[in-house]
């Protein structure tokens, strides 16, 4: 019975999965107005670094301003006039109702200027957090209306990417796990982020779950040698493709070089707070301004946006040796995985009558199969290295102890003396038949048999 076969061999394998996801910013607001009014001064430039509690939008407060000094002057008029009932009440000469009718006239008057420094607070716009202006849909002047979109501010120094998974992957992916990522908009750059957390929540739709992971906003590793090759021209290790580097200049280079070198064209305008005129004496501080004020400055922005899209790379696991075949060899019945492997007579019992050039029997093992890749099987038990297993020719395999020959190993060049069943592979050199091993560790897909004896050649060794 001929047959084609090929050796278990060890290779290195990654346990991964491969999927698509999102950038996102950190934070991210579309700063509105809780009031209508009219636009009276902007605190940004269009598309430069803010810093939180830096004053963004300005509305027209007069009217609020006037409201504040009218409650100022009525907890004026009120504080007086319980300070003299206190004094009257000490004295005698008005009764203790008096008194505590003019404490209850001064917490009303408070409480009006608490209301009046509300109103005059929402006419100011503030960052709620450090980041990076859009572009600004108002200008100085427009009438807005309370909800209408005013600028939008984005925290790009570190970024999300979101995800989806395999439901069956939910035990592998765990926080703190690294994920690699490739950006379409930045070919040749590699990118790692860390898992941050994992939906708790299985999609009935898709049944996928949705993790998350973090990341600083970088230029990433460069995945091949700079220029295509070592010493290429393609600038430094680890810059951005197409980046040119900034040219070096003394430090009483005139103001003129300065402004024609790429780094300063490409910096950012410093941040500056505009001149914005105190509230009121009275008014307490905003309780978002002071909030604001305790929250860590926002880190330096890269090449990264939010939006872009990202194929990511969730690594599992690592495996260095693993037992792997090519995929020809298993046989699925009835949900469980059968390879068929050749022995020697001597190593079976109770064989018929054999022809007497007979070297190899079949025998049929089930096995357990692992991760699986472009024309490879891992094999997690039922095998061992340097056993030979039947490619092609299993449906004429009826019962075990059938005798076999090899009529064509399943790589090219194979042709020849069949391996001997249970030998190991040579450590040194991939074993006849074995799948390849491609740079970087990541397996090759094995080569198709040569479909017979080409010109000019022998033909395949017939056993």
């Amino acid at each position: 019975m001929g047959v084609e076969v090929a050796q278990v061999s060890k290779i290195s394998i990654r346990d991964d999965a491969q999927t698509v996801g999102t950038l996102r910013s950190r934070q991210n607001v579309m700063l509105r107005p809780e009031v209508a009014g009219r636009v009276l001064s902007l605190g940004f430039t269009d598309g430069n670094r803010v810093r939180a509690g830096q004053l963004l939008v300005q509305l027209d407060d007069t009217l609020q301003r006037a409201e504040v000094q009218q409650s100022l002057a009525q907890v004026s008029i009120a504080s007086a006039n319980h300070k003299r009932n206190q004094d009257l009440v000490a004295q005698n000469f008005v009764a203790q109702r008096v008194l505590d009718e003019s404490g209850a006239s001064l917490q009303v008057a408070q409480a009006q200027l608490a209301l009046s420094c509300a109103r005059l607070d929402r006419m100011r716009i503030i960052a709620p957090f450090s980041g990076t202006v859009g572009i600004r849909n108002v200008n100085i002047g427009d009438y807005v209306k309370d909800g209408a979109d005013l600028i939008n501010l984005e925290d790009i120094g570190t970024l999300y990417v979101d995800f989806r998974l395999p439901e069956r992957n939910q035990g592998k992916v765990v926080a703190g796990q690294v994920v690699e990522l490739d950006i379409d908009a930045m070919p040749g750059r590699m990118f790692k982020a860390k898992v941050e957390a994992v939906d708790p929540l299985i999609d009935v739709n898709g049944r996928s779950i949705g993790v998350r992971a973090v990341m600083a906003n970088t230029a990433g590793e460069a995945s091949l040698p700079p220029g295509g090759g070592k010493g290429g021209a393609g600038g430094p290790k680890g810059a951005a493709p197409g980046a040119a580097a900034a040219p070096a200049t003394k430090p009483n280079a005139p103001a003129a070089n300065a402004a024609r070198s790429p780094s300063a064209a490409a910096a950012p305008a410093p941040v500056t707070a505009p001149v914005v005129a105190p509230l009121p004496s009275g008014c307490p501080p905003s309780v978002l301004t002071s909030r604001v004020s305790e929250l860590p400055a926002a880190g330096p922005s890269g090449p990264l946006r939010p939006g872009m899209f990202a194929r990511v790379t969730a690594v599992f696991a690592f495996k260095p040796e693993a037992l792997a075949v090519p995929e020809e060899a298993i046989v699925p019945q009835a949900g469980r995985q059968f390879v068929f492997k050749l022995v020697d007579p001597s190593t079976m019992e109770n064989l018929g009558a054999l022809p007497p050039d007979t070297k190899w029997v079949s025998k049929r093992l089930e096995v357990t199969i692992g991760i699986r890749r472009p024309g490879l099987v891992e094999i997690l038990t039922g095998l061992a290295e340097g056993d030979t297993v039947v490619l092609a020719g299993q449906q004429r395999l009826q019962k075990d102890g059938t005798a076999v020959r090899v009529v064509e190993l399943g790589r090219p060049g194979g042709a020849g003396k069949p391996p001997t069943p249970g030998a190991p592979a040579n450590p040194g050199a991939a074993a006849p038949g074995s799948p390849a091993v491609a740079p970087g560790g990541a397996p090759a897909p094995a080569a198709a048999p040569d479909a017979g004896p080409k010109a000019g050649g022998s033909p395949a060794a017939s056993r």
